[in-house]
């Protein structure tokens, strides 16, 4: 298990389009997790803040942990109901901890972290075994002052620990090398090259999460050139972006920045995809073909791929037959985006704006109609009829989604945390 960095984000008083920037860069420089937090009381304030996190959740990949004033079952609800991965819990500011049993039973025991904001009350075995049977997974601790007892009670605690730590006056290697501390949630690396600290940390014999190839780079079956073809793919459409080349150099700064880096055959020189236009691909993983000899790439493209401005270099259609294409999170893709496209752009006579017309109420009553002409179609030994009626409430489903502001990628990332 390796230990993580986990970024922390303190958003009262920021705006979101700031918060999301910050977070993306962290994400980008090869943070593991993401801390965001706002524990004010304020109803307005915490709408927006949920709201923040929403649309942040929505735009970077990396675990979410939400720290929020939370003292209703329905308050830590609302919280997870932003997509975040983890609800960290103020201990201070909770009047009944009995809500975290409530919410543990309801999303997991992995889920709830409290944080403590006196370290003494981690070192109370009691204590520790109440959270233990409330469903606490972890307890973060903050601003500690090292000493070689707290070290020691540490590796000692009962439950996984995260420590937050603005590294102002600690060091990092004596703060997360103890064996119950799985991570550090820091600011420090803001605007910093986190992954060359997690290099360092790997040196150290620390074990936190960094690029590293399985394979040597001299085992690859390279060209006359010393290079070896890179076929690129976006990573969730699994669309081909474009090919290029690598040498060694290129092959070694890409695993160890992240950044996907190739060698120009024209100019005779490295090149770092987006360095001049700002069109990074950042990598999400690299896989070598069965002969050694090709790499794919899959990765997040920041803007276009192409320096023609399109977003794949394989735009000219030179042999193209129909076929049927059966992928159906393309389907579903294609027939949510003209639904989207209808509300944004109504067409007169169009069923799916007339839905929109009436309104969530006329949408809602649709969606039950639908749902029970599939329980009716289902008693029928034939399923034709079920096909059609599924495909009639997926349809008005979609048209839900468009309504309530929700996406495929909404659904699909909350599917995701059911496995």
């Amino acid at each position: 298990m390796y230990k993580k960095i986990v970024p922390y984000i303190n958003c009262e008083h920021e705006v979101a389009a700031n918060i999301i920037n910050e977070a993306s860069g962290y994400e980008y420089g090869g943070a593991d997790e993401i801390y965001v937090f706002n524990y004010s009381k304020d109803e307005a304030t915490i709408t927006e803040f949920l709201g923040t996190v929403k649309e942040l959740t929505r735009q970077i990949d990396i675990p979410i942990y939400i720290g929020c004033y939370a003292n209703r079952f329905e308050d830590v609800k609302k919280a997870f109901y932003t997509g975040a991965t983890y609800v960290v819990i103020k201990y201070s500011l909770l009047e009944d901890i009995n809500i975290v049993k409530e919410a543990s039973g309801r999303f997991g025991k992995d889920k709830i972290i409290l944080e403590l904001d006196n370290y003494k009350d981690a070192l109370s075995e009691s204590f520790l075994t109440t959270l233990i049977e409330l469903g606490v997974y972890a307890i973060l601790i903050k601003h500690l002052e090292i000493t070689g007892d707290l070290l020691d009670h540490l590796n000692h605690i009962k439950m996984p620990v995260l420590i937050r730590d603005s590294l102002s006056s600690n060091d990092i290697t004596a703060l997360i090398k103890p064996d119950k501390v799985v991570g550090l949630s820091t600011n420090y690396f803001k605007d910093k090259d986190l992954r060359k600290a997690k290099i360092s940390l790997k040196e150290q014999g620390i074990n936190v999460n960094t690029f590293a190839s399985s394979i040597d780079f001299s085992e690859f079956k390279i060209n006359s050139d010393g290079m070896i073809p890179v076929v690129v793919q976006d990573y969730k459409s699994n669309e081909v972006l474009m090919l290029a080349y690598m040498n060694e150099e290129a092959f070694q700064k890409t695993v160890s920045t992240g950044k996907m880096t190739y060698y120009s055959r024209s100019r005779q020189s490295l090149w770092t995809k987006g360095e001049t236009s700002g069109h990074y691909q950042y990598v999400k993983s690299l896989m070598l073909d069965c002969d050694n000899d090709t790499i794919l790439a899959k990765v997040r493209q920041i803007g276009p791929a192409c320096h023609t401005g399109s977003q794949s270099c394989f735009f000219q259609n030179l042999v193209n037959k129909e076929y049927n294409d059966a992928n159906p999170l393309t389907v579903f893709t294609e027939v949510f985006n003209v639904i989207l496209d209808r509300k944004q752009n109504p067409k007169e006579g169009s069923y799916t704006n007339y839905l929109f017309d009436k309104g969530i109420d006329k949408i809602l009553k649709k969606c039950g109609e639908e749902a029970t002409e599939i329980v009716i179609a289902a008693k029928n030994p034939e399923a034709e009829e079920l096909k059609y009626e599924i495909s009639d409430f997926l349809y008005h489903m979609m048209v839900l989604m468009a309504e309530c502001n929700l996406d495929w990628d909404d659904i699909v990332k909350e599917l995701s945390h059911r496995k």
